[in-house]
């Protein structure tokens, strides 16, 4: 049995960590440094931490780089990193300065080879492919790219099935209608991607209270759950939220 994770997901723009609300970065709380935040994350048996660059302007390796190799010295779980990600050589470069995986997001929809490229060469295991939906008509989930700026013309099912058949080891599916609010994951939405998908799905955007947690995992069937709020603007942490799930039922890894 695949044991459940709890995953802080951090943001980073301008030399700090932010977190926005409905993906709008020019509304973004600034909520603190990022290697002194990794650190206490560790520290709290986070069972990973994804960290994304969500910079307009700074994108690639050569911004993250730098704060990758101090991020890792203070890291001892893994670690993940996303956001213009588009090249083999980016992804190269974030796991040469330290990441264990990277998240594919934009580029997927370009080009499956890059997922290919990186699976095959790092590992499956270390291929997160990033998929943001918005509800339209309907509630029909409709994908977007360049961090919730561009629509994508591909159904969810679709692009699912094409990105796990490339190579990539689980999918990182976040709601940006629900990202920031703390009102709960988007457990329909978890629910069609966990099925669809033939890899774990972490899900993200939403956490608000421990409840939502559990619910993400036991209706949504997610593998993982990534948290931002629920950590940032309360006293809970992933020590304590794997407390509560464990009395739920959950098992967690064991540090």
């Amino acid at each position: 049995m695949l044991k459940k994770r709890v995953i802080p997901i951090l943001l980073y723009a301008n030399g700090r960590l932010v977190k926005t609300a409905r993906f709008d970065l020019d509304a973004a709380r600034d909520v603190g440094d990022p290697v002194k935040s990794v650190a206490v994350y560790n520290s709290q048996l986070a069972d990973e931490i994804v960290l994304l660059n969500i910079e307009r302007e700074a994108r690639g390796w050569r911004a993250l780089a730098p704060l990758v190799e101090s991020v890792a010295k203070v890291c001892f779980t893994p670690l993940t990193i996303g956001g213009g990600v588009v090249t083999f050589e980016d992804a190269a470069a974030l796991i040469s300065s330290g990441a264990d995986k990277v998240v594919i997001n934009s580029a997927a929809y370009q080009d499956k080879r890059l997922i290919t490229q990186v699976a095959e060469h790092f590992g499956a295991q270390a291929v997160i492919v990033g998929i943001d939906v918005r509800r339209g008509e309907a509630g029909r989930p409709v994908l977007f790219s360049d961090c919730g700026m561009t629509i994508e013309p591909v159904d969810l099912d679709q692009h699912i099935r094409s990105v796990v058949a490339a190579g990539a080891g689980e999918i990182l599916m976040q709601s940006i209608d629900r990202d920031g609010m703390m009102q709960g994951y988007d457990v329909d939405l978890l629910a069609t991607a966990s099925q669809i998908a033939t890899v774990p799905t972490i899900g993200a955007g939403g956490s608000g209270t421990y409840d939502h947690l559990l619910r993400a995992f036991t209706e949504g069937g997610v593998a993982a759950v990534a948290c931002a709020s629920i950590f940032h603007f309360s006293d809970s942490n992933p020590l304590r939220a794997k407390a509560f799930l464990t009395n739920h039922g959950l098992h967690f890894k064991v540090v």
